[in-house]
């Protein structure tokens, strides 16, 4: 089985991800986020880095998911190789960060790795509020995360939102994690696994 969670920078996929792969004795697969030979240059000049860095984004998610395919293991996934192209290539190409050539070359790009691979079986929205994607990026403290802007993250905001509304490829939960913190409330883990669960056994 192939879990994937979504959600803007600062969300909380990565803890999620863990704690699930905890509970649920799944597999996790994080975004290679701390080895991405281009975010730190992205975040200098994201005109320069753009392209370079969403095609290196989505070789490493494509290779993911073929991986998961073919892993026996149940397999949660730190973001999506759909959120790359209708997310943040979009909204860089939007933006003038990304040139309409590059941005055509990187669709033409997806739309032919994707047309080889299955979506997941189910996909875990986290929606955050810009106010809480921007605490919790303090709080991780990464140095070059400091200079994302405010317009950025509700750019990208506004994408999720736009792309939740129409996702048809499989099963959605969508969990609102403003008031939630599942880090340190094991209520509000228990209450998204059963959530979870619920929706698993809708599968069989």
């Amino acid at each position: 089985m192939h879990i994937a969670i979504a959600g803007n920078i600062g969300s909380g996929k990565t803890t999620l991800t863990r704690l699930l792969a905890k509970n649920f004795k799944w597999e996790p697969n994080y975004e290679d986020a701390d080895t991405n030979p281009y975010l730190i240059s992205f975040y200098e000049d994201m005109q320069r880095w753009s392209f370079n860095l969403q095609v290196y984004f989505l070789n490493s998610r494509f290779r993911q998911v073929i991986n998961i395919r073919e892993n026996a293991k149940s397999v949660i996934q730190d973001r999506t190789i759909y959120e790359d192209a209708y997310i943040f290539a979009a909204n860089l190409h939007s933006m003038n960060l990304m040139s309409t050539r590059d941005y055509e070359n990187y669709l033409s790009l997806f739309e032919l790795m994707t047309s080889f691979i299955q979506p997941p079986d189910l996909l875990i929205y986290l929606r955050a509020s810009v106010p809480t994607l921007v605490a919790n990026i303090q709080k991780r403290g990464r140095k070059y995360e400091e200079s994302i802007r405010i317009d950025y993250l509700k750019s990208l905001n506004d994408r999720y939102e736009e792309w939740i509304k129409k996702y048809t490829a499989g099963p959605l939960l969508i969990v609102d994690v403003d008031d939630l913190d599942f880090e340190k409330n094991n209520a509000d883990l228990s209450m998204i696994i059963d959530n979870i669960n619920a929706e698993i056994n809708g599968l069989f």
